[in-house]
């Protein structure tokens, strides 16, 4: 790839963004017999932004729990995860959402922005983090403030970037292997 400058890792990349907030994200669960389970609900309409990129390769992940998501903040994301990893040339897949395509948006150096075909959230790993974030942290549970929220997700995100083997299994799909030898 003519951008990528001579001697530089390449680092492939997934990033969307999710949002998390105080409405009930009820799920089946088990319970004894013949106790049937009980789950709180709420529909509070509070949320915060999670942006996030993958590298299904070895599984790191950067993100960043935002209050909302234009490009501004998408430019200031692209400079978080510039800077997370630092030597690396990164291509990012991406979605066409507006702040992703904005004209004002900073792109660093160190990065190269593809895009994903419109209305395929199945070709983006990341979409598994979140699903794997709402089952195991969000799922029947009722929060008292947006700071529960903003805690929970928060402590996912680091459990998560904890377990690289862990986000690599959600995340390598066997396609992408091939992908990653085009620019090794």
């Amino acid at each position: 790839m003519k951008d990528v400058p001579q001697g530089r890792h390449v680092r492939v990349l997934f990033q969307d963004e999710s949002r998390f907030g105080r409405i009930s994200d009820l799920r089946r669960c088990w319970g004894p017999l013949p106790k049937r389970p009980e789950a709180g609900q709420q529909v509070i309409r509070e949320f915060v932004y999670s942006i996030g990129a993958v590298c299904p390769g070895d599984g790191a992940l950067s993100s960043l729990i935002m209050p909302w998501v234009d490009a501004e903040i998408m430019s200031l994301f692209l400079a978080h995860t510039a800077r997370e990893f630092a030597g690396d040339f990164c291509i990012l897949f991406l979605d066409s959402a507006g702040w992703h395509i904005a004209k004002n948006l900073r792109v660093p150096r160190s990065m190269k922005l593809l895009y994903l075909p419109p209305y395929s959230p199945q070709l983006n790993p990341i979409e598994h983090i979140w699903d794997h974030i709402r089952e195991n942290h969000f799922s029947n549970r009722v929060f008292s403030s947006l700071d529960d929220v903003e805690n929970t997700l928060s402590a996912a995100l680091k459990g998560l970037s904890a377990m690289p083997e862990t986000v690599k299994s959600m995340t390598n799909f066997h396609w992408l292997n091939t992908l990653c030898l085009l620019y090794n």
